[in-house]
């Protein structure tokens, strides 16, 4: 199991916004600001998201490599990901593949995908089997 995924942005006021609306249906609305003066020489600062005190999503300021990483969010309900779906696109996202059942992986597989400001791939999925 992770613990936590750094992402680089190009414009962290940006991508905070994005990410503030597209995870609040999934019920990650905590946040939390890391001063990078407070780690290791080099450390930057990091924007932190999360749910039930555990933050496990970071931003940080850096190089794109758009289409270079995937991150999945698990929802809690089909319900949720058409929220998050709906939330990322109203914040920005680019269509990726609306909610509905990703029958390539298994009948009861519901997602939804999108391409966040920076290009970044993500999903936001229920799987009924995991609740």
């Amino acid at each position: 199991m992770l613990d936590h995924v750094f992402l680089s942005v190009s414009d962290l006021d940006r991508s905070i916004a994005f990410y503030t609306a597209a995870l609040t249906p999934l019920g990650i609305t905590q946040r939390v600001d890391y001063d990078g003066k407070d780690g290791p020489p080099g450390h930057p600062d990091l924007k932190g998201f999360g749910k039930n005190n555990r933050i496990f999503f970071w931003l940080r300021p850096g190089i794109v490599e758009g289409r270079a990483a995937h991150v999945g969010f698990v929802a809690a309900s089909q319900a949720e990901v058409d929220a998050a779906y709906a939330a990322a696109i109203a914040a920005g996202a680019t269509d990726q593949g609306p909610p509905g059942a990703r029958l390539h992986y298994d009948p009861r597989y519901y997602a939804a995908s999108v391409l966040d400001p920076d290009g970044y791939s993500l999903e936001f999925t229920y799987k009924s089997w995991q609740h």
